[in-house]
């Protein structure tokens, strides 16, 4: 049998990890079958990771030998079963099975007792086994992105008293039981059942539910039931003192005025609301069961009149102002980042950029609005692309990491918006051509302004532009992006640079003014509800979506990974820009 060298030299130096992943390790097993026998001897592990082979199927009831495993990573093959004696290993914490063909898992998972780490999601699970409840150190379980249809009874079990996050979206639940507020530590994450298909049985029930979850979980920080078939929110809800985050957005809700808010309000606001809504109606509650007169009522609404009129201004400010949620860098790994070169330095030296989500140009001609403002941003604070040029991308069209370098005229080849591959020297000399025959029909004696940029890359030897991790040129600054990475209706998260060869401020200012621009447009979309497809291109209805943009970090570094700009920082999008909240 073939020896596997990383076995060899685990078992030699008695090391505690391993990982196998990668073409090389599918290759050797799909030679053989299966993994080698040779793993099953490394009973120092605590440490085993197998993820990305495709051809592994199954795992051998030998892994039970491994009784010192805490953590089994399993992740990214094609495995459709898994061992009972997976139950021997008493000692795991980590169990991570996701993006597997697993149909179900084995009732020996519920015997691992220091389990505090379960992921299953992208698999093809329908049931939970039962008895989970023995798992009593669980604090983390991931069911997502499968075809589950309820929850098991013992999973509200009190025993689970650690289990802080729950991750079920993209299922098939139709029930969500009211015993979910015996899980006490329920606070990060809570609830996660977006895109799942969600038809609770009464309304009434799932009201109780979110009633008692709000109520008895005190240490509640983020509740998240968007998309669902909600009417009511619980006025109970503001009774969570430490709630930070709520997500209603998706849900029919009576209330039109909190189906606004959710839909564009930050969480205390909405929670201000709730509270004086609640307030009202056990006002009423106890004036009716004790018989109060109508000249009482009278006064007392006199009295709270001139504070209400000030708290619905308030409301009514609140309602009109623009959000946009600034996202980290290190809340998401696996962000974008442009590796600049230093020969741009004598070409076009500043770039910012940055990636944008929740920008709505599915509904009527959003996406018409929001072309013709970058154009009138490049005419007037671009100076017609002579001061800065913003280039707008497809975010899930981009192969990352991008690069931002400079090719000879003749080396640099892109696909422009509506033409053909060609050169950079070709497509120059097509829009001097085109600025020429423009400038004749209007009978001028100069070329327009709108072919002024032309002249930025007169006597250069280098060319800027952007390339992605395939080698493509997606961007040509001043002059085109590419078809590549167009945007269209469909597009849901957008790469938005912007460079320049006067000075990083200006490159800021200019992202500061896009960004401002695309939560004035987004506002208006949601307020004004279009059917999509309404300019001919896509016939399809559009969703409900919310105005809310949330802004994520990009970083810019040199090509010894040092950092050049992060967009946006704490001195970004800060002036006082009327109606618009930036959270950090």
């Amino acid at each position: 049998m073939e020896k596997w060298p990383e076995i060899e030299k685990a078992a030699t130096e008695k090391r505690r990890e391993l990982v196998l992943q990668g073409n090389t390790i599918d290759k050797r097993i799909s030679s053989i079958g299966g993994l080698t026998s040779s793993i099953y001897s490394l009973q120092l592990l605590n440490y085993l990771e197998v993820s990305q082979c495709p051809s592994l199927t199954e795992i051998h009831e030998d892994i039970q030998h491994l009784t010192n495993l805490q953590s089994l990573i399993l992740c990214r093959n094609k495995l459709t079963i898994i061992p009972e004696v997976i139950g021997s290993l008493k000692s795991l914490k980590v169990l991570d099975l996701s993006v597997n063909n697993l149909k179900a898992l084995p009732e020996g998972i519920t015997q691992l007792r220091e389990l505090n780490t379960l992921n299953v999601s992208c698999n093809c699970l329908e049931v939970l086994p039962g008895g989970l409840s023995q798992c009593t150190k669980l604090s983390t379980i991931n069911i997502s992105k499968n075809r589950i249809t309820r929850f098991p009874p013992d999973l509200y079990s009190e025993n689970l008293d650690l289990l802080s996050t729950l991750v079920a979206s993209d299922n098939l639940i139709e029930e969500l039981c009211g015993e979910i507020h015996k899980l006490p530590a329920l606070k990060v994450g809570t609830l996660h059942l977006r895109m799942s298909l969600i038809q609770i049985k009464t309304q009434t029930c799932f009201l109780f539910v979110l009633t008692h979850v709000c109520v008895s979980s005190l240490v509640l920080q983020v509740l998240d039931v968007s998309n669902n078939k909600l009417r009511e929110i619980p006025s109970d809800l503001s009774s969570c003192p430490k709630l930070k985050e709520i997500n209603f957005k998706g849900n029919k809700l009576s209330d039109k005025r909190l189906e606004k808010m959710v839909n564009g309000c930050q969480t205390k606001s909405i929670l201000d609301y709730l509270r004086g809504k609640g307030r009202k109606q056990g006002e009423e509650g106890v004036d009716a069961d004790r018989g109060r007169s109508a000249d009482k009522k009278k006064k007392q609404q006199q009295k709270k009149k001139k504070g209400k009129e000030t708290e619905e201004q308030d409301e009514e400010e609140e309602l009109n102002r623009m959000v946009v949620k600034v996202l980290h860098i290190s809340d998401v790994p696996t962000a974008l980042t442009v590796k600049v070169s230093a020969e741009v330095k004598d070409v076009r030296p500043y770039l910012v950029c940055c990636t944008v989500r929740g920008m709505n140009l599915k509904s009527g001609n959003a996406l018409k609005r929001f072309l013709m403002a970058q154009t009138k941003l490049h005419d007037d604070l671009c100076g017609k692309r002579t001061i800065a040029t913003i280039a707008t991308h497809d975010a899930q069209l981009l192969k990352g990491p991008l690069a931002y370098d400079v090719k000879p005229p003749t080396q640099l080849k892109i696909v422009p918006l509506g033409r053909r591959e060609m050169t950079a020297v070709e497509l120059i000399r097509h829009l001097h051509l085109e600025a020429e025959e423009l400038r004749k029909q209007k009978k001028r004696q100069n070329v327009t302004g709108l072919h002024k940029y032309l002249q930025l890359l007169e006597g250069k030897s280098f060319y800027p532009c952007l390339v992605d991790a395939e080698g493509d040129v997606i961007s040509f600054p001043p002059i085109t992006n590419s078809e590549k990475t167009k945007i269209k209706k469909t597009t849901q998260e957008l790469f938005l640079e912007v460079t320049s060869a006067a000075n990083l401020q200006t490159c800021k200012d200019v992202m500061d003014a896009l960004i401002v621009k695309m939560a004035e447009l987004n506002k208006f979309t949601a307020e004004h509800r279009e059917e999509a497809g309404s300019d001919g291109e896509d016939p399809a209805a559009t969703t409900e979506t919310s105005s809310q943009l949330i802004v994520q970090q990009v970083r810019t570094v040199d090509q010894d990974g040092n950092l050049k700009v992060v967009y946006p920082s704490k001195t970004d999008l800060s002036n006082d820009i009327s109606h618009l909240t930036v959270i950090w």
